[in-house]
């Protein structure tokens, strides 16, 4: 045991002191599959009622930033990237906050041992996907401008911990091929609709400071950035599809044994 787990897993006994309830065992997959070290998973677990909490706050968070960031109540309500778009197009447009939702309910639903195998994945799929997605535009595609200095901190920050939330996910979750399918299904249709197929008044990817408005909540989708925000999504949705499948061989494996 090196210094640093030691010094973890001391760290891990003190929350366990606090937040003491069954874990699932540790199954020993590769690091490629499951890079965080037993102890940061353990602690991750036995925080699961507060990291839930978080991210459901984090989703109420998101939509207010997609509705403009309205600073009342006073109408109109919903402005920003809703308010320009139809009613119906709402599911497709806060990818963020439906991926906090998603990890949210997926480990309230572990704890409270409900069987919710395509939440999990679909969780699986949102943190990695929208943890990766969201620092790239920041960091390369928008860049710090236009921004407040602690709101643009905030989002990339936030997302890389969502990419960390992923990997808590495979010890409590089979990654069933049905449960891999839907996740991938939801997330491959969002890329379409978000890049590439405009339907009810897209597309529908999250504005890019980095592309300029042809019109009032039109962004202009002939940039790079609007390329290589799409080419991104579906690398994202791909890694994701091949971490959870091969964490479903590397289970199998294991339990062969």
């Amino acid at each position: 045991m090196s210094a640093s787990d030691g010094v973890g897993r001391r760290f891990e006994r003190v929350v366990a002191r606090y937040f003491d309830a069954p874990l699932p065992d540790s199954e020993g997959l590769p690091r490629y599959v499951a890079p965080l070290p037993d102890w940061v998973e353990d602690v991750g677990l036995r925080l699961a009622w507060p990291i839930a909490l978080v991210n459901l706050v984090g989703t109420l968070f998101g939509f207010w930033y997609y509705a403009g960031q309205p600073a009342n109540l006073a109408p109109p309500l919903l402005g920003g990237q809703l308010g320009a778009a139809p009613l119906l197009a709402y599911p497709l447009i806060p990818d963020s906050p439906v991926a906090t939702m998603f990890i949210g309910l997926s480990l309230a639903a572990w704890r409270l041992d409900v069987d919710a195998g395509p939440l999990h994945a679909l969780a699986f799929f949102g943190c990695i996907k929208l943890g990766l997605w969201t620092p790239f535009v920041q960091l390369v595609l928008n860049g710090p401008g236009g921004i407040a200095a602690w709101l643009y901190w905030f989002l990339i920050l936030s997302h890389l911990a969502m990419a960390v939330e992923a990997f808590l996910i495979h010890r409590y979750a089979a990654f069933s091929v049905g449960s891999v399918a839907v996740a991938l299904a939801w997330y491959g249709f969002n890329d379409v609709v978000d890049y590439f197929w405009p339907v009810l008044e897209g597309p529908h990817h999250t504005w890019l400071r980095a592309e300029p408005f042809a019109a009032v909540g039109v962004p202009d989708h002939a940039v790079l950035a609007h390329d290589l925000a799409a080419g991104w999504a579906v690398v994202l949705t791909l890694v994701a599809t091949f971490l959870a499948l091969a964490t479903r061989v590397e289970k199998v494996k294991r339990s062969a044994h």
